[in-house]
């Protein structure tokens, strides 16, 4: 790897909902760092009000969640046709081939494990706004 800087991200809107506050801070201490202007949200039902008051140009969605899991968050967010645009990356703490193939069918651009690098987590980023 190279010392190169990395994208640029500056003033892209993220979403993060996860139930877990480490996640949710360290996603934003992160990307914060990275300039974007990070929202976040502790479950799917949180997330939906905020992805209609902010309109987030990327959503992290953690796939274990109350209430509102992840699977289903992310297929309210792609049947709205507002958001269906909008990339998932979808955030769980297994790395299995069902959960993978379940967010695919929801209709989430990609998976990260948990718990995630910097890297990983901007990488993930870059193939979604740089395609």
């Amino acid at each position: 790897m190279s010392d190169s800087p990395g994208p640029d991200l500056n003033g892209l809107k993220i979403l993060v909902i996860d139930d877990s506050k480490t996640i949710r801070r360290t996603a934003e201490t992160l990307l914060s760092k990275e300039g974007c202007t990070v929202f976040t949200a502790v479950d799917g039902f949180d997330a939906l009000s905020k992805i209609a008051d902010h309109k987030p140009d990327l959503i992290f969605v953690d796939i274990m969640m109350p209430r509102l899991d992840g699977y289903q968050t992310c297929s309210l967010i792609k049947h709205n046709r507002n958001f269906k645009n909008t990339p998932v990356i979808m955030l769980s703490s297994k790395d299995g081939l069902f959960d993978r193939a379940r967010g695919r069918i929801v209709g989430s651009e990609q998976y990260l494990t948990k718990p995630f690098t910097r890297d990983e987590l901007l990488g993930a980023i870059t193939n979604q706004v740089s395609g």
